[in-house]
């Protein structure tokens, strides 16, 4: 996942936080030695985000999409409770396998429910509510993926869309990539609809924080 925040402000940041467990350590060397695309893990900082959020809202249930190699899916498994649960989708068999080998050895294996297929179909056969719903998959389903999960969300819920930000690309998205363009389909989306509220954030590579409005 790239970021568009200064490397060396970043690079604080990830100093004075609490330390990773060295097992992300290992998974982050893991990804960037055996996936094409390694920017696509979380890392620390976002993270600890996740991780803080599952406490703070006393999640239970979450639902993601995009495991990739595990790192968010195993941050947020670490921050539930026993009984908690994650149900997390990819099409990627091989980086889903790391994922689920580092589960094991977080200790977190039995509270991850790894679904491979596309994203769309898992969805459509889960019920709600969905304490938090974070998605990071392709960026070119984002608006088909916040409408298909937004009715799984519980009404105190939160869902989280990353790359939001998309480097920073999305303030002249008329002239840059599908992604991109895909991306800002979806913040324009969320900014009209009056089903919810939002905050985007400006953490890593930005962070779209969706509620269900209550009034």
């Amino acid at each position: 996942m790239s970021f568009i925040v200064e490397p060396s402000v970043e690079e604080y940041a990830e100093q004075y936080s609490t330390p990773s467990m060295n097992l992300f350590e290992r998974l982050a060397e893991e990804t960037r030695a055996k996936t094409t695309a390694p920017q696509m893990m979380v890392g620390q900082l976002e993270g600890h985000f996740l991780a803080e959020l599952v406490r703070l809202s006393g999640a239970r249930r979450v639902l993601e999409l995009g495991t990739f190699t595990g790192y968010s899916s195993i941050s947020m498994a670490l921050a539930l409770p026993p009984s908690g649960q994650i149900i997390t989708c990819d099409v990627d068999e091989e980086t889903t396998a790391i994922a689920q080998r580092y589960a094991e050895e977080a200790g977190v294996r039995d509270r991850i429910d790894y679904r491979l297929g596309p994203a769309l179909d898992t969805v459509a056969q889960l019920d709600g509510p969905f304490d938090l719903i974070f998605i990071d998959a392709d960026k070119t389903n984002y608006v088909n993926y916040y409408e298909a999960t937004l009715p799984l969300l519980a009404e105190d819920g939160v869902m989280v869309v990353d790359n939001a930000l998309s480097n920073g690309n999305v303030v002249d998205a008329a002239n840059a990539s599908e992604n991109v363009q895909a991306i800002h389909a979806l913040n324009e989306r969320v900014r009209e609809d009056a089903r919810v509220e939002n905050v985007l954030l400006t953490v890593r590579d930005g962070m779209n924080l969706i509620r269900l409005r209550r009034d």
